[in-house]
């Protein structure tokens, strides 16, 4: 096997995030549920036998020492694999979205490398140099719905009904270390159940980073804005700028504003790269 083409990093939406405390180190405690949806970047990935480790940015630019890259070194250096590899990377989701991009980036990699260097790792493995470079990357690696508890990296797999959303993506981001730091972060939400929120799981909740997201960037106020004023229940994903909305098979959305990103997503059934460990 010489190269891998096409592989794809999907997106996420957190359906709420409850910010439940906050350790001593400073990191905080979390519930959430994510959930996988179709709006992906697509990897490329070419063998090296020099041991090279390089990456062609094919549509915007990125910064020098990505996740994709960090990833391959860092699974180059725990196999101990002599091989290398060019990544070719198209970019879709946005950064600063809170959707993920960048992690599930670092999942596809190691996911493709683990095939394309012939290693045989596990999940368990993967999920092991993963969690050292995000929270987030460890549930790509699962490669499926799940719910999310601790700093990020309890996961449980759940199901989740078929769903459509809108996702609006204002030109500005949110740095997560701003969101979580702020004065007026509220970090004392109690904790919930899988149970209650599979009762609901499309209206459970709340995202507690929003109402700072809102101070810290207007445009997530304006976006929450443009949702309600089409009688759609909207609300942030994560600690980023999108904000999403369920959609009724027959909804008619509005126009966006023009600085603004719309798109219509459906949730998967499961990661495409599952089973691939």
């Amino acid at each position: 096997m010489q190269a891998i083409y096409d592989i794809p990093a999907p997106a996420k939406l957190n359906l709420f995030l409850h910010i439940t405390g906050r350790r001593a180190d400073g990191y905080h405690l979390l519930q959430s549920a994510f959930m996988l949806i179709d709006w992906c970047d697509q990897l490329h990935f070419e063998l090296r036998t020099d041991g090279g480790i390089s990456r062609e940015d094919l549509t915007w630019t990125l910064p020098e020492d990505d996740l994709c890259l960090r990833a391959a070194k860092a699974l180059q250096s725990a196999s101990g694999c002599k091989l290398g590899v060019h990544i070719g990377i198209a970019k879709s989701v946005p950064a600063q979205a809170g959707m993920g991009g960048g992690s599930s980036d670092a999942a596809s990699t190691l996911l493709a490398l683990n095939r394309l260097w012939n290693l045989a790792w596990t999940q368990a493995q993967l999920a092991a140099i993963g969690l050292q470079l995000g929270a987030d990357v460890p549930f790509f690696l699962l490669g499926q719905h799940a719910w999310v508890e601790g700093v990020g990296e309890r996961l449980t797999p759940i199901d989740l009904p078929s769903g459509r959303f809108a996702v609006l993506k204002p030109d500005a981001g949110l740095d997560t270390r701003s969101v979580f730091a702020h004065p007026m972060l509220e970090r004392n939400t109690g904790l919930a159940i899988i149970s209650g929120f599979a009762a609901n799981p499309y209206g459970f909740g709340r995202n507690d980073l929003q109402p700072v997201a809102e101070l810290l960037c207007p445009a997530v106020g304006q976006s929450l804005a443009w949702f309600d004023g089409q009688g759609l229940p909207a609300r942030m994903t994560g600690s980023g700028s999108a904000v999403f909305a369920p959609l009724a098979a027959d909804t008619q959305l509005q126009v966006a504003p023009g600085n603004m990103a719309l798109r219509v997503c459906n949730s998967l059934e499961a990661h495409p790269l599952q089973g691939w460990c």
